[in-house]
């Protein structure tokens, strides 16, 4: 017994409860926002340039996030630990640094490093001056040597990210329906970046298979699949059942039978989503909200339509394996079909929404200064108020992107173990007044992940939960993916190079 308790006590001391919040907001930091500058602030081009000026451009290149600093009333500079920016009623943050350079007619300008904003440091995280230290250091520091970390210091306000759970995207989910027309509906959400968007499979009496997504509603397959330039029936038919042939297909080919070209196709999708414009700018058109509204996690591009074609079969010949009795509907409630968003994942969806408000401002003071004639650097234009007051907010306040509410709540400190149960929770995003039986429910996969005995009495009971001692998220990337693509084709497979 004594041998097992020590096995344990060296586990805690390399492993602390909050090790996967701690990962989740280190990846967030050292990979995640970089991502997140690159694609929403990387190149602004704005619509209103000086006078004389062809082409302008501002760019924003490397970002640097340093570790917890602040000025003082006398203009210095010094390190804050957590101590004292809980004594002090600070927020425990960090700068982060870009690059910025601007090109005048493609001739680089200028290129200065400022500050866009501030992010708030999590207690322990590669960022945090007490990462590594020991318990003398601790000590010292007026720390407490057994506090896991894993939160933020808010104003002096010890706030917790609460992990989010949620059904996993860009995974089909075919359900049986109770009542109505329709016996079974397939959904996925697909999700890239800001964008996740909802797809819908049904098929009604008919036999016809249509499929919804954005402003696209109940639109058939078929005309989809041929808009993205699959036009050979025979093909549609082998992506979807190479071996057994369902009659669904032949009747879904027969109800688009006048759609021959992708043209056609195009054709007929313009008129559900209700453009009236001359033909060549509605073909555009309803290909642009088709390449950015359709499965956007498989690309956005031209190049990517063929894949969604493909993939689009796929998911039609999961929808048929289950209508016709081959396969089983989806067991939501199984945790394959579940994801969880810890303290990086949220903390990019809020940042992610504040950069593109940080560009729109940046893009607005420009072109204001352009008009009056005023404008001479763009070193005046970046105001990094606006993204550390607009993150510490909703940190602050637990508000959060897409309307949620209590993302971000203040510590429980009554004891220790309170403390270590409040990091180690889970919120669903079902809403506690539904009964949804089922999702409250223990399942079996919950065996080893979540304590069976930790949830609270009443409406939430069930949908909130709270991990076991020794269970570990894992971040779900891949590190090496030439190294899986060679797994892959040794195994047999081989890609799909048109």
């Amino acid at each position: 017994m004594n041998e097992k308790n020590l096995l344990i006590e060296k586990y805690f001391e390399e492993h602390p409860v909050t090790e996967s919040n701690i990962n989740s907001f280190n990846t967030f930091i050292d990979v995640e926002l970089q991502k997140i500058i690159k694609e929403e602030l990387g190149e602004i081009i704005p619509t209103i340039i000086p006078p004389k000026v062809q082409d302008f451009r501002i760019k924003f290149g490397r970002i640097q996030i340093g570790k917890p600093v602040i000025i003082e009333a006398d203009g210095s500079k010094k390190e804050i630990t957590p101590a004292e920016a809980r004594i002090r009623k600070l927020t425990y943050s960090a700068s982060i640094t870009a690059e910025v350079s601007t090109y005048v007619d493609d001739v680089q300008k200028e290129t200065y490093s400022t500050v866009i904003g501030k992010i708030p440091i999590m207690v322990m995280s590669n960022r945090c001056h007490l990462n590594g230290s020991g318990r003398e250091e601790l000590i010292k520091r007026n720390e407490d040597p057994d506090d896991p970390g894993g939160y933020f210091i808010i104003n002096g306000n010890e706030r917790v990210l609460i992990t989010v759970e949620d059904l996993a995207s860009n995974k089909l989910f075919i359900q049986e329906n109770k009542t109505g027309p329709i016996k079974f509906t397939g959904k996925l959400f697909s999700q890239s970046g800001v964008y996740r968007i909802l797809h819908t499979l049904e098929q009604m009496k008919d036999g016809v298979i249509y499929l919804s997504f954005s402003r696209f509603q109940k639109v058939p397959f078929i005309t989809i699949i041929k808009a993205l330039g699959l036009l050979n029936d025979q093909e549609i038919t082998q992506m979807i059942s190479p071996e057994k042939q369902y009659d669904d297909i032949y009747m879904n080919l027969i109800n688009s039978v006048e759609i021959k070209t992708q043209d056609d196709a195009l054709e007929s999708l313009s008129k559900k989503i209700n453009i009236a414009q001359p033909k060549e700018v509605k073909m555009e058109k309803t290909m642009e909200n088709i390449d950015k509204f359709l499965l956007p996690h498989l690309g956005i591009d031209e190049l990517s339509r063929k894949n969604k074609a493909y993939n689009l079969c796929k998911l039609v010949k999961k929808y048929l394996a289950v209508v016709r009795g081959d396969a089983k509907p989806t067991n939501k409630d199984h945790y394959a079909s579940k994801r969880l968003r810890l303290s990086g994942d949220l903390l990019s969806d809020l940042f992610r929404t504040n950069v593109i408000i940080l560009r729109n401002d940046i893009l607005y003071n420009f072109q204001r200064l352009v008009k009056r004639g005023k404008f001479y650097s763009t070193k005046i234009i970046i105001r990094e108020k606006l993204l550390t007051q607009r993150v510490k907010s909703a940190m602050a306040t637990g508000n959060w992107t897409g309307g949620r509410k209590g993302v971000s709540q203040n510590a429980d400190r009554i004891n220790f173990l309170s403390l270590q149960s409040h990091l180690q929770r889970i919120t669903s995003l079902l809403s506690s007044s539904q009964e949804n039986f089922e999702a409250r429910e223990i399942h079996s996969t919950h065996f080893g992940r979540f304590c069976p005995i930790e949830t609270p009495e009443g409406t939430p009971i069930g949908l909130r939960k709270n991990l076991t001692l020794l269970a570990n998220v894992s971040d779900g990337k891949i590190d090496d993916q030439e190294k899986m693509f060679k797994i892959f084709e040794r195994s047999g497979m081989k890609q799909k190079n048109d």
